[in-house]
């Protein structure tokens, strides 16, 4: 497809890099000309000097014969503009970032009016994800499918699990329920498993399961489930308002430090049940003061990557137990931070970018099985999707065990008319069925792509 990208920020840079990685035809305007030049050098796109809202710009970059054009520029009025004039140039789907809370209760109208194939809100979408984070604090990663009904959670195995030493296929005798390992790393190696793969403590794995059977799973295996009580949230950016009002309507007491006093005012009056505290989150004594000891999870939420991993840090030597979910910003920092105890990093340009890359996968199959969810785990090497299965799937009602699936991929949960299967070698995937698919393979678009 032909793409269009307005905005070479981390987003728009993340988003020109998979795109043009899934051998689509990429151009990026920005009117920084060293933006433009960080991306072109190392990417296989296009760049134009220019404003995205020039009708001149969009006619002169394609807009007639693109597909989509992206607008992720750091205005969300800009985007909303670029977005109206490709609509009006060009006959293109668009998408626009919009962050602002002003505009949360006005987005169906925007979209609208504005012609809009999509819109994503990053720091609301990054607080719902530190929500699930926060509602089990022993999981590594949370991630849903099927509306909510199905969790993929990503977890260490305890010491003193009966995991260890066990062989998948002797899960069910052991756990019981329908949880299902789709994915494992030990010593550093990630594999899609089969049932003769043996786990070990300390090892990272992937589980699907429905929401309901976490709790009991959990304890099953060796990690005790609490309730989380108290949250402390450092800075108090827009991604911070958005998680605590959605922990305060969860019941949970919340707190916020954050530096700049004037902020501090506008969160006491938008959230009036939070206690806000006007000072710097890196300062011990202020940390100790505010019984830090005593925090269930404690979201690091500052700009300054830095001052974010210097927080996760401390908290991990002051007591390992407390839940400690990081926001990285800078792409150099990403690699680095996984070999360090900073617990669940949080990035708002990779979200954007999986919520986009997810709606161009859907636009490349006009027969029906599209790509519904899809999130990338085990630190980006692995893809786990829900594909709805359309017309394209040549075999439906035929048993899993005999159809052969593409290496190092796995169908870890089918959906059925509200009901959770737990896929096993008699099973069957059916028209109109949700299926739950983890895989190496990058780029999948269609169900039909996981069969050999």
């Amino acid at each position: 497809m032909y793409i269009i990208i307005a905005g070479c920020g981390k987003v728009g840079q993340s988003l020109a890099a998979r795109l043009a990685k899934a051998k689509h035809e990429v151009v990026v305007i920005d009117k920084n000309h060293e933006a433009l030049s960080s991306v072109t050098s190392t990417v296989d796109v296009m760049g134009y000097q220019g404003d995205a809202t020039s009708v001149q710009t969009q006619l002169e970059t394609g807009i007639k014969k693109a597909d989509l054009l992206i607008a992720v520029t750091n205005d969300d009025e800009t985007n909303m503009l670029t977005c109206l004039i490709a609509k009006k140039t060009g006959s293109c789907k668009t998408i626009a970032r919009i962050r602002s809370p002003r505009y949360t209760n006005e987005i169906g109208y925007l979209k609208e009016e504005l012609g809009l194939s999509m819109s994503i809100n990053p720091e609301m979408v990054a607080a719902e994800e530190i929500v699930r984070l926060i509602q089990i604090p022993s999981a590594l990663e949370v991630d849903t499918f099927a509306k909510g009904k199905v969790s993929l959670i990503g977890i260490e195995i305890p010491e003193n699990s009966i995991l260890n030493e066990l062989k998948i296929k002797d899960l069910p005798s052991k756990v019981g329920g329908n949880a299902l390992i789709c994915v494992t790393e030990h010593a550093k190696e990630v594999i899609i498993p089969n049932g003769d793969t043996v786990l070990h403590t300390g090892d990272k794995i992937s589980v699907t399961l429905s929401m309901g059977d976490v709790s009991s799973f959990l304890n099953k295996i060796g990690i005790k489930a609490r309730k989380i009580k108290n949250v402390l949230i450092a800075g108090g950016g827009t991604i911070s308002y958005y998680l605590a009002k959605k922990l305060l309507q969860l019941k949970i007491n919340v707190k916020i430090i954050e530096k700049d006093r004037n902020r501090c005012k506008e969160l006491a009056e938008l959230l009036p049940k939070a206690m806000i505290i006007n000072g710097d989150a890196t300062e011990k004594r202020l940390l100790m003061e505010e019984s830090i000891e005593d925090m269930d999870a404690v979201c690091c939420l500052m700009h300054q990557d830095e001052a974010n991993i210097l927080l996760s840090l401390f908290l991990n030597k002051l007591d390992e137990k407390i839940k400690t979910i990081t926001r990285i910003h800078r792409n150099s920092y990403e690699e680095l931070v996984t070999e360090l105890p900073v617990g669940r990093t949080v990035s708002t340009k990779n979200i954007t970018s999986d919520y986009i890359t997810r709606y161009v996968r859907s636009m490349q199959n006009s027969i029906g099985s599209e790509v519904e969810s899809l999130y990338q785990i085990m630190d980006n090497k692995v893809e786990a999707l829900e594909f709805s299965v359309g017309e394209d799937y040549k075999y439906a009602g035929q048993e899993l065990k005999d159809v052969h699936l593409i290496p190092n991929t796995l169908i870890c949960c089918i959906l059925r008319d509200g009901k959770i299967i737990r896929p096993g070698g008699r099973d069957t995937v059916e028209l109109g069925d949700k299926v739950v698919v983890a895989t190496t393979n990058m780029g999948l678009k269609s169900i039909q792509e996981i069969v050999k």
